[in-house]
């Protein structure tokens, strides 16, 4: 469309300046392992699949399920019968990954494919080894290549080739799942995270040894934020705080859990920085997890500078100073 075209609204165009801060990008990831317990019915699936074999359970009206299913969808009772499909199938439908991802089956293209196992009445997801898209179709005999490393999962088959004649599973190298009836996944995302202009004077300032937040039309917030939660108006200036402050709420952590660095008993405490409106989350140490108490002065423990890098992690943690506790008035409009 062109500015002679009827109906062409010509846009304002607002001059953007060049922040005076260079915006910060890196490579983020947040993972964790999911553990979970598979139940009696996935359980026989997975001993299936450690032994080479694969075991679909029978529906009350005679449909043969693959993985089996918990509870029987024609019935909702729990599913007891349990046979042996497979191994060799046929494709119903499949889909083309030109560029594989971390984490999937292979490394250089392949198809993703609802295979239709002998024996069995519905479909089972799974990837099937070929090298163009042209020598797939619906329709194709395929047959597992079984790891010889397995472990209770359905990536103990390694993937699909076409072929109609499956050859016996390897004998298992495996150790197998820690605890019989229980799986572990590894669940991950990564993205490449840019930050914004207030995120980036902020970590900044934590990789100088400088806490820095800003005022907002409800208060100084820290760590910064880009508008007023409240209002929704833009923030203003920069606000250099100082590493000390009071403990507003907390919790003492008891429960051990998986990744855990420190050993519990330990406290986790909002404090609010001298200065600021909000307060955030942090570790409370060099105290007895009982002594700690709401309105407790603290001051920042930081790491050596040389580790120092853009992260809060630059503070290892809070301590208490020794100095009179806060009176409640004075942060009671924080918590």
């Amino acid at each position: 469309m062109s500015e002679t075209t009827p109906g062409y609204v010509t846009a304002a165009r607002a001059q953007v300046p060049e922040p005076a801060t260079p915006v910060l990008s890196a490579p983020l990831r947040n993972s964790f392992d999911y553990t979970r317990s598979l139940g009696p019915v996935l359980t026989r699936f997975a001993e299936g699949l450690l032994a080479g074999e694969i075991v679909g359970g029978r529906s009350a009206d005679g449909r043969v399920i693959v993985p089996p299913s918990e509870f029987d969808p024609a019935s909702g009772a729990p599913t007891t019968e349990f046979l042996t499909v497979g191994p060799a199938g046929v494709i119903t439908t499949w889909s083309w990954q030109p560029e594989p991802l971390p984490g999937q089956p292979l490394s250089e293209p392949f198809a993703w494919a609802l295979i239709r196992l002998d024996g069995a009445d519905t479909d089972t997801l799974h990837a099937v080894r070929v090298s163009t898209p042209d020598e797939i179709t619906s329709g194709a005999r395929v047959v597992p290549v079984w790891s010889d490393q397995r472990t209770g999962r359905i990536d103990d088959i390694s993937w699909f080739v076409l072929g109609d004649t499956a050859a016996d599973a390897p004998a298992n190298a495996g150790e197998g799942p820690a605890t019989p009836g229980m799986i572990t996944t590894p669940i991950g995302l990564e993205i490449d995270h840019t930050a914004t202009v207030e995120e980036s004077w902020y970590l900044e300032g934590l990789k100088n040894g400088k806490l820095y937040g800003n005022r907002t039309a409800d208060g100084v917030y820290f760590p910064p934020r880009q508008a007023s939660p409240a209002t929704g108006e833009p923030a203003g200036e920069r606000v250099e705080l100082p590493d000390h402050g009071i403990i507003t709420t907390f919790c003492i952590v008891n429960v051990p859990f998986l990744g855990q660095q420190i050993k519990p008993p330990y406290v986790a405490a909002y404090v609010l920085l001298d200065g600021a409106d909000i307060g955030f989350l942090h570790l409370i140490l060099d105290v007895e997890a009982s002594e700690v108490r709401m309105g407790m002065r603290v001051q920042a423990v930081w790491r050596d500078e040389s580790e120092w890098d853009h992260t809060l992690r630059n503070i290892s943690h809070f301590r208490p100073t020794g100095e009179p506790d806060a009176d409640y008035d004075s942060y009671k409009n924080h918590l």
